[in-house]
């Protein structure tokens, strides 16, 4: 049997506002909620808490510029970071905010000695919105003392998001790296625990390339075939059905010796996914993929019920589909 908490005597807490969106200090289930009800806190306001952690959101990054870029750094890219714009500007003492697909030992975020801010995106989050978790921890980061890491934590449910404190019009553009040496700006000096996570980062990550030419599509290199993977931002019935009326057609492909082998499902978009010959680098399907997106696009207008065919195509395109979040 679980043990019970003891109950501690202290100085009675003064009632607080009622409201449901209203933050509380951190108490025990058992506790007696801190807005002077006499219930505890987990019938009380605890209730909604616990549900606002719980409920997931399917689309995290939707609104955000480059919402296909934030899912393919978040899920499938090894090394990128992206420069992010404020909606309110950047605090004095922060010369930059900087997005990175994982910071050293797994840091959620890391204010620098210059002030500068970096925030891993590939961390584990505590509810169900990614989105309110980071933003969570980017306000936390510009108030951290300069060469502090800032630790995960739940993020208030009534928190902003992402949304709410970047600038909507600025563009994403991520920058795909080799490695991992943007985590420090002088490897020599790092200490033995950056430099040994460093490493290990290093020998794991996929070399992977973003194409110019298509938005959110990622050429990676695995040691027995290499891949394209394409985030895509239409919704899924309707791609499922374009990348069936393709697959039946015989123009799926990128080009010979390719084909498309099924999708990801990630944070509320598609990811279709291309095997690609080991000698086929990133810019030999630039132009390719380029040429499927013009045929995509037809495919994607029409509303012509699917052939049996298409129907074929597409249970099998759906078989192959895998749910990375």
């Amino acid at each position: 049997m679980a043990k019970k908490r003891p109950q501690t005597k202290g100085k009675q807490q003064q009632p607080l506002k009622g409201g449901a969106n209203e933050s509380y200090p951190a108490v025990g289930a058992r506790e007696p909620c801190p807005c002077g009800s006499g219930r505890r806190y987990k019938a009380c306001h605890g209730r909604a808490a616990a549900q606002a952690v719980a409920e997931l959101v399917q689309r995290p990054f939707e609104g955000l510029p480059g919402e296909c870029d934030w899912v393919a750094l978040r899920e499938l890219v090894p090394a990128a970071t992206a420069e992010l714009t404020l909606r309110d500007g950047l605090p004095e003492g922060v010369p930059s905010v900087t997005l990175a697909t994982v910071l050293p030992m797994a840091w959620p975020a890391l204010r620098r000695d210059d002030g500068s801010v970096l925030i891993g995106l590939q961390n584990d989050t505590s509810s169900g919105d990614i989105s309110r978790d980071l933003a969570d921890t980017l306000r936390r980061a510009l108030e951290a003392e300069p060469g502090t890491p800032v630790q995960g934590r739940r993020a208030p449910a009534d928190g902003p998001r992402l949304q709410d404190v970047l600038d909507a019009e600025a563009p994403f553009e991520p920058v795909v790296h080799a490695g991992f040496e943007f985590w420090v700006p002088d490897s020599e000096n790092a200490t033995p625990e950056v430099t040994a996570s460093l490493e290990r980062a290093n020998a794991a990550a996929i070399p992977t390339v973003k194409l110019s030419g298509v938005d959110a599509a990622y050429w990676c290199e695995t040691p027995e075939k290499n891949h394209l993977r394409w985030v895509m931002p239409h919704p899924e019935e309707q791609l499922l059905d374009a990348l069936a009326r393709l697959h039946a057609a015989g123009t799926s492909s990128l080009g010979e010796g390719t084909r498309l082998v099924g999708s990801f499902r990630a944070h509320g978009v598609i990811v279709p996914v291309w095997d690609l010959p080991s000698g086929v680098g990133a810019d030999d399907v630039e132009k390719p993929a380029a040429e499927f997106a013009e045929r995509l696009a037809s495919a994607l207008a029409s509303d012509a019920p699917l052939t049996p065919d298409e129907r074929r195509a597409r249970g099998g395109l759906t078989n192959r589909q895998v749910t990375l979040s």
